[in-house]
Order: structure tokens, then sequence, then C-alpha cells
């Protein structure tokens, strides 16, 4: 039931509360992480089943840090509510994701050119088969060119988006089988449901991925090699969300 601010059952803020540009990482533990080391003046705006959404300021850029849960379903949820109820224009996603390109290496920075889903997420919300969806171009375009201004190297590419935990998969290499040939670099969970939501919306989504393991490889980042290596990818987004030049907003 929503009231007249347009609060929605998972989101207690009010619609002036939320900024028109979001930055989402998947762990509520990492939006607080973000709003405390990066943010000013920022407030406890929903807490609504722990998910701590935080509204602040980065370099005077009026910026909304909420997590998405893991999984489609859950980025669906708070993707669409965002767009819908809060009238979000932009959100960046900043994640962890596993290798399909064995060159990659732990603290590699991926952005998501396309996005692939073998389920029926796009055929249970809008009733169209689709199984690939692109990410916003024009905002990609800001995220590249911002990567390049704070000479990052940055991989794009195409991700895998599924909706079950790969190492749990029974078949797996049955899995892996079945994917069609689109040069698939990396995997993760959610940017399917982003994408997707934000296209039919006609909004913008980018999802931006750090490479946390690489099986190929055997390698796998600690939980301090993870809070270390994805600062600089969260820094890409908030640097892009504030503009410049080619300011968003």
């Amino acid at each position: 039931m929503m009231g007249s601010d347009k609060m929605t059952v998972h989101n207690e803020a009010k619609k002036e509360d939320i900024a028109p540009l979001v930055i989402m990482p998947g762990d509520p533990k990492r939006a607080t992480f973000i709003a405390e080391n990066f943010l000013d003046n920022y407030k406890l705006v929903n807490d609504v089943r722990g998910n701590k959404t935080y509204t602040g300021y980065y370099k005077n850029k009026k910026i909304t840090v909420m997590a998405s849960g893991m999984g489609m379903s859950s980025m669906g949820i708070y993707a669409y509510e965002l767009y819908k109820f809060y009238d979000v224009k932009t959100i960046i996603r900043v994640g962890s994701c596993g290798v399909y390109d064995k060159n990659l290496n732990l603290f590699d920075l991926v952005l998501t050119a396309k996005s692939y889903n073998e389920g029926d997420f796009a055929y249970t919300f809008s009733g169209e088969k689709s199984h690939l969806v692109e990410a916003s171009k024009s905002l990609n375009d800001k995220i590249i060119k911002k990567a390049e201004e704070m000479k990052l190297s940055l991989k794009v590419g195409n991700t895998l988006c599924t909706e079950v935990f790969e190492p749990y998969m029974l078949d797996l290499e049955g899995f892996k089988k079945r994917l069609p040939d689109l040069n698939i670099v990396n995997a993760e969970m959610e940017s399917f449901a982003l994408l997707y939501i934000a296209k039919a919306l006609n909004k913008e989504a980018a999802c931006l991925t750090t490479v946390s393991d690489n099986p190929y490889k055997g390698l796998a980042m600690t939980s301090e090699e993870r809070e270390k290596g994805f600062k600089q990818m969260i820094i890409l987004a908030l640097e892009t969300l504030i503009g410049g030049p080619n300011e968003l907003y």
C-alpha cells in the first residue's frame, strides 16, 4: 500500500528523500560502507527489512545508495520501485563477479555491454520472450570516458546473469553447453533485471563489477581485498554520476 508520498511496502523513504541518481551495491553492509566513506551529510532514509538506504552528497551532488540484495527478484523489486515511484533516472549497479574470460584477474573492472539470462524474467515481467538486454549506451559511454580520465583499465563485455548461484548448480557443465555464443566475459546475478526494467521504463542503468574470483586460476579475494578492490569501482560510479562537462542532470 502506498501513501501520498509514494512510499512502498519495501521502502519507507519519502519521495523527496531519494535522489534521481542511485548507486546500487548488492550487500546492504556495502551500502553503509559507501555512505560512511564517500558521502557527505548523508542520512538513513530507509531501513525496511534491514536494507539500509542512504542519501547524501558526493562533491555537492545528491546521491542515494541502496542495496539490491541478491538475485534478480530482489533487484527487480527495488529497481522497479525506484524508477516507478521515486522518479529515479539513473542506477549504476556496483558489485562483484566471477569470470568466463580466463584472462581476467582479481580487481579487474568489468562494464556490462549486454546481459544474458536463460530464464523467463522478461516474459514474466512484460510478456516479451527476451533473454538479452543492452545496458544504457549513453551511460556506458560516460563510464568508459570517466575510466579513461581516471586511467583505469575497464573491460567492456557481455555478462551472464543467472537465477542460481553457479557453484550450486547440479549440472553446471550442462548449463554452460546451453549458453549461446555471446562472448560472455563475466557472471553475476542481478544485471538482467536492472537493465531490462530500466529499458522497459525508459530509464538509464549500467552494471559495473569487480572480479572477485577466477576459478580458472584458482584465485579469490579475501574480505579485506574485496573492500580495497571495490573502492576504485565505487569512485568510478560516483564520478560518472556527478558528471562534469557531460553532466547527467
